[in-house]
């Protein structure tokens, strides 16, 4: 049975919210494995239950929104913004199990800074979300935030580009060469991703403030 959405109901956001909260535990778990604060096999045991709590939050939003008739907000976007988050945790989840597969014992400053920018990013993807169920209100406020996850975006690319580099100059092992490159390469691309869902968030507010 359809159902019509009610002004009031803000369910949607709710488990939009719910979601964004995951992503931002996850990066926090990501920093401190990069950190050495926690080993890769704890904390992808860690991840790995944050990321099926996420696939339910994701299943729910798909669900209610297969039941209800009128949105809150284009069901495209309404698609596109759940799965854009749940994305952002299996990003992660593929970061630790990388960690975990190459043994890493010893710390990157690059990852760790990488790490950083992403709770930043994650940060402001919450605070966005937030505010989305009161998008005319907080218009301004939302931009600010994805203006903010670009800003950490470009920053995050300087970062990877030098740390790459240095790579490929100092490092011999080209078994460690190609570790250290890959987890880079997943948690800027999780950077990455970061951007592409505050442009998803853009666009739902020019489209509705």
């Amino acid at each position: 049975m359809f159902s019509f959405f009610k002004k009031k109901d803000t369910e949607f956001y709710d488990l939009f919210l719910t979601s964004a909260k995951y992503f931002h535990e996850s990066a926090l778990l990501i920093n401190k494995v990069m950190s050495g604060d926690n080993g890769a096999d704890a904390g992808f045991l860690d991840i790995t239950e944050i990321e099926h709590n996420a696939d339910a939050i994701n299943d729910k939003i798909i669900d209610k929104l297969n039941k209800t008739f009128i949105t809150p907000i284009d069901r495209e976007d309404i698609y596109a913004l759940a799965n854009g988050l749940d994305d952002g945790v299996d990003f992660l989840q593929g970061t630790l199990q990388r960690a975990m597969m190459y043994h890493l014992k010893e710390t990157s400053d690059a990852a760790i800074s990488l790490s950083q920018l992403l709770i930043k990013s994650t940060t402001e993807i919450v605070n966005a979300f937030s505010m989305l169920h009161e998008v005319t209100k907080h218009e301004h406020e939302i931009l600010e935030c994805t203006y903010k996850i670009s800003k950490f975006e470009s920053e995050g690319d300087r970062i990877y580009r030098n740390e790459i580099a240095y790579l490929f100059e100092n490092i011999k092992d080209p078994i460690e060469l190609i570790k250290w490159k890959d987890v880079l390469d997943y948690i800027e691309d999780t950077l990455d991703h970061c951007e592409k869902l505050s442009d998803l968030l853009r666009g739902v507010v020019m489209k509705y403030a």
